[in-house]
């Protein structure tokens, strides 16, 4: 199988929805591409987040609980999320969150200056710089996430044996890896393994990983049966078809097509205005209009 080339998308619990989008939207300068529903409960939003462009790899997606119930962080699940914005702006991104009110500590998680902070709801978040300058500041795609596996080398045999990441010589008790393509996202797993987590308000649900099409992703689907995993059935998720797994840390990830994409429902201009339901559920439309929280586009 060819390698791994890069995140298509990652997906997180959070809090209130219209919190939730003041901060990706506000303070992260992130665009609102979907308003839709959890295919798999529906009374739920889905929210999908991005680049201006709906780029494949900057995707990171929300289902927002309207509930107090938070997570454990721990075992089992992805841990921060590592945005990348253009070389020369890490300054201009700690003012700028600093004066949001932030707290924000300096580290060297991804082998680089990395900035760490948490969103409204909990949700642990990083800023690192990439190799490519820009004419703005603004966050251009995911620079990796960090792996809370139970059994970092089980996870390990995936990622680099079957998966294509290179396991890279960085200083420090973490095992760090990076996709192939042209991306470059980093993997962190972290070492020692923590105790189990809990899903919940404030943790990371999956990270999903590209692939171009349908094809290439049934023979995912038979290469990681033939090696052992637990793998659904292709789900049609109306943007992408994806298949899931829960790798032997037990971290749940997602094999996911680049297309059909975004705008299959709605002008790329008016991308995420409009609450989009799947067919199964437009029946049901207006239920869902009034059920679900209005949000403050």
């Amino acid at each position: 199988m060819e390698a791994i080339k890069r995140i298509h998308h990652i997906t997180a619990i959070v809090g209130d929805p219209n919190e939730n989008l003041q901060f990706y939207r506000d303070v992260l300068g992130l665009r609102l591409i979907k308003q839709t529903v959890n295919f798999d409960d529906p009374g739920v939003y889905h929210l999908y987040f991005g680049d201006h462009h709906e780029t494949p790899g900057t995707i990171i997606t929300f289902f927002p609980w309207t509930n107090d119930n938070y997570g454990r962080k721990g075992s089992g699940q992805v841990g921060r999320i590592a945005f990348r914005v253009p070389k020369g702006s890490l300054n201009n991104w700690l003012e700028h969150l600093t004066v949001q009110n932030i707290q924000v500590e300096t580290t060297q998680l991804f082998g680089k200056d990395t900035l760490e902070f948490d969103d409204i709801h909990g949700l642990e978040l990083a800023i690192v710089e990439g190799n490519v300058a820009a004419s703005n500041d603004d966050i251009f795609g995911f620079h990796g996430s960090v792996l809370l596996s139970s059994n970092p080398n089980g996870t390990k045999e995936l990622l680099a044996d079957l998966m294509g990441l290179k396991e890279l010589n960085i200083e420090g008790q973490n095992h760090h890896y990076e996709t192939t393509g042209e991306e470059k996202h980093h993997i962190v797993t972290a070492i020692p393994p923590q105790p189990g987590g809990r899903f919940g308000i404030g943790t990371v649900h999956h990270i999903a990983w590209s692939v171009p099409d349908k094809d290439v992703l049934k023979a995912w689907q038979a290469t990681l049966m033939d090696s052992g995993f637990g793998v659904t059935e292709v789900r049609d998720r109306n943007y992408f078809n994806s298949i899931y797994l829960a790798e032997k840390g037990n971290v749940v990830f997602e094999f996911a097509t680049d297309g059909p994409g975004f705008d299959r429902d709605e002008d790329k201009d008016a991308l995420g205005t409009a609450l989009k339901l799947p067919e199964q559920y437009e029946h049901r439309h207006q239920e869902y209009e009034t059920l679900l929280p209005k949000l403050d586009i």
